[in-house]
């Protein structure tokens, strides 16, 4: 909507296309509003959120969307192109691609065993050395000589 249309909607486009751009928080927000404030003005910002589908518009669609997207982008992936140089260079890096994953997933697999092997060290260390030190109330009945 441009702004030009927004003027000749009035308030209400105005107000509309405000809550719009802020998301669904804001109109779901605007409506608790209306049910606090009288409880009709907010069942009639829930009627016109559920017939203008304002509802049902952001993350769940566009997340549906996509993973749809994303499996027919990866099947035309691994469909044969026809030129069987293509179709070779396109298997080897593929091949490349997964064994570059495989190493670089073995390198964080040993990077957080070095870290937590010297967390664990660390906790070993420190709580030798607290055992070393002499504790107060061991040594209660001994008294330092006054020489």
């Amino acid at each position: 909507m441009t702004t030009a249309d927004v003027a000749a909607t009035g308030w209400f486009g105005r107000a509309e296309s405000w809550l719009d751009q802020r998301g669904k928080g804001a109109w779901i927000a605007a409506m608790i509003l209306g049910f606090i404030i009288f409880w009709p003005i907010g069942l009639a910002f829930l009627a016109y959120m559920i017939w203008s589908k304002r509802m049902f518009r952001g993350t769940c669609q566009h997340r549906g969307r996509g993973r749809h997207r994303d499996f027919h982008a990866m099947h035309a992936a691994m469909r044969p192109s026809g030129n069987s140089a293509f179709d070779a260079y396109k298997t080897e890096t593929l091949q490349r691609l997964e064994q570059e994953q495989e190493a670089f997933e073995s390198f964080l697999q040993r990077l957080r065993e070095a870290k937590d092997k010297n967390e664990f060290d660390q906790f070993m260390a420190d709580r030798a050395r607290s055992a070393r030190t002499p504790n107060d109330d061991a040594i209660e009945g001994e008294t330092p000589n006054a020489s």
